[in-house]
């Protein structure tokens, strides 16, 4: 009985060393010319979130790269996140993504290292109110604080292509059992308000605990930090929030100055 439970185990771990090389870095060349784009990339239109499988290809458990392991999610379902969007395009185009598919930059798609594939989402910058809905069908990006990698044509439509970052929500949209075709997309027009920008240091139920932090933060230097009390389910959330934040370039510098004492899993946001 120990042998074929050792047998097991060795099985089991080379599965699982199996699933940890499952995900390749993309190619680094283009595969195929890059076409033109589309006359009016403003109007190329959204994703249709339509039921599909779970990919057989890039949905490991975890996967690593650059030494950094990365835990794939059961579903979608619910995810809502705040973070640094950023764009892939002609040095990609033509390649495979973690799905399989061929990488069209004028597609409406995105890259995200821990989403189920495919799934959809909603990206909305934050900046000017404007909003997307893509097919997560690849891995990334790998960089520092970056949360999502949009094709050209989706970063187009949020107005980030010449500035390459934005600041972003990322929402999930759940497929509907019959997809009805979307409409042609209209160019952009008044933007919506949005809210003032923070980074969340910490979120906590024991106000000494937010005020440690708070204390922490303040002797540091770093500012300026508050905390903001937020009723939840009949209780109250001590959160330790700093900024306002006006850029990407604002939300990196806080983000590292928040890892230099400690704080791992900062975040973006939106008041």
């Amino acid at each position: 009985m120990s042998r074929r439970a050792d047998r097991a185990a060795l099985v089991i771990a080379l599965l699982l060393l199996a699933a940890c090389k499952a995900t390749p870095p993309r190619p680094a060349r283009p595969a195929v010319p890059v076409p033109p784009p589309p006359a009016d990339v403003t109007r190329v239109p959204d994703a249709v979130p339509r039921p599909e499988p779970r990919s057989r290809n890039g949905n490991p458990p975890f996967y690593e790269v650059d030494g950094r392991r990365y835990f794939v999610l059961g579903s979608s379902g619910g995810y809502l996140e705040r973070g640094v969007a950023s764009w892939y395009g002609p040095d990609f185009h033509g390649g495979r993504t973690a799905t399989g598919d061929t990488y069209n930059m004028y597609a409406m798609t995105a890259a995200h290292k821990t989403l189920p594939l495919p799934c959809y989402v909603q990206v909305t910058n934050l900046s000017n109110g404007r909003s997307v809905v893509v097919r997560v069908n690849d891995r990334g990006p790998f960089v520092a604080n970056r949360l999502i990698d949009l094709s050209y044509s989706a970063a187009a439509r949020l107005d980030m292509i010449r500035d390459g970052t934005a600041l972003v929500e990322v929402r999930s949209v759940e497929a509907q059992a019959t997809a009805m075709p979307m409409p042609p997309t209209p160019p952009p027009t008044a933007v919506a308000k949005v809210d003032t920008l923070y980074v969340q240091a910490g979120a906590f139920a024991d106000p000494a605990n937010s005020e440690r932090l708070l204390q922490k933060l303040r002797a540091a230097g770093i500012g300026p930090a508050f905390v903001r009390n937020d009723p939840v389910g009949g209780k109250v959330l001590y959160r330790v929030r700093v900024g306002p934040v006006p850029s990407v370039a604002e939300f990196d510098r806080l983000v590292e100055e928040l890892r230099g004492v400690g704080v791992e899993d900062a975040r973006l946001a939106v008041d």
